[in-house]
């Protein structure tokens, strides 16, 4: 199954835009787990059995895993959900942006070694960056456009002699000459709305992946209103909202699987408020 029909099915299954982010810091971690790197796996699975019917996706960041020396654990996690969410995609974090053989190392490692089904990628070193992965037909490649931190107006919100935005250029090779087998999205960051509307009339039918939801800020309902379409409730242009800090850490207590659904519940009604007033 392609990854854009596996998103469309976790959507309709599951009645869900949610996509929870998985990023481990064992400072955060609850009661006799905290500061305890070797129960990384075990926290993030615990979060993934609480959430696993209220989800579209999951995103893990790969520094998260790296840092701390677990990216066995990463791998075990991406056996766990491909064994209790088995129709719910997995999006690796990881924002790569290499060419040439290095892309193709890196190509191994997402796809082959954690079996993820999508990956985030830069596009700073242009389409030569993004070619080494479409080789991997059925999977997605999220590419970064407008994203949630300040500084991305650094680069992002300059003007190009074409009079397009970076933003709005690469928005516009990713609907157009880049989508070469129908394979990419586009990261834009729910801090910036009125950016998330643009970015989706210039990429009507793209998947968006849209962290910021939760800790950052991003407002849940004015994100799906900026970013989703459809008609009845079905979706014509996927989005994917992350939130991550607001439901792994809703609590520190031995609780915490309990309330990371209660949190995870919460984001996906407001998702689902913001898909009824966009549909």
């Amino acid at each position: 199954m392609k990854f854009t029909d596996k998103l469309a099915a976790a959507e309709r299954a599951h009645d869900s835009l949610l996509c929870v982010g998985l990023d481990p810091e064992p400072s955060k971690f609850p009661g006799a787990w905290q500061h305890d790197p070797t129960r990384t796996f075990d926290f993030c699975a615990t979060i993934v059995d609480a959430t696993k019917d209220l989800v579209l996706a999951y995103k893990p960041q790969i520094a998260y895993f790296a840092a701390q020396r677990a990216e066995d654990q990463l791998e075990r996690l991406m056996a766990h959900i491909r064994k209790v969410a088995p129709n719910v995609p997995v999006i690796l974090d990881a924002k790569r942006g290499d060419i040439g053989s290095t892309a193709e190392q890196y190509a191994l490692e997402a796809f082959e070694r954690y079996q993820a089904d999508a990956v985030t990628l830069s596009p700073f070193m242009g389409f030569d960056s993004v070619e080494p992965w479409l080789k991997y037909e059925d999977k997605g490649l999220f590419l970064l456009c407008r994203t949630s931190n300040p500084g991305g107006s650094d680069l992002q919100a300059q003007r190009l002699v074409t009079g397009d935005l970076l933003y709005e250029h690469i928005a516009r090779l990713a609907q157009g000459p880049w989508n070469r087998t129908g394979q990419l999205g586009l990261v834009v960051g729910a801090t910036f709305p009125a950016e998330i509307e643009r970015v989706r009339e210039l990429a009507p039918t793209l998947p968006l992946l849209i962290p910021g939801v939760g800790a950052q800020g991003g407002d849940a309902v004015a994100t799906v209103r900026a970013g989703w379409r459809g008609q009845g409730g079905r979706t014509s242009a996927p989005v994917v909202v992350n939130s991550s800090r607001a439901i792994l850490y809703a609590s520190r207590g031995n609780e915490f699987a309990a309330a990371a659904r209660s949190a995870a519940q919460a984001t996906r009604a407001s998702l689902a408020a913001g898909r009824r007033a966009a549909g």
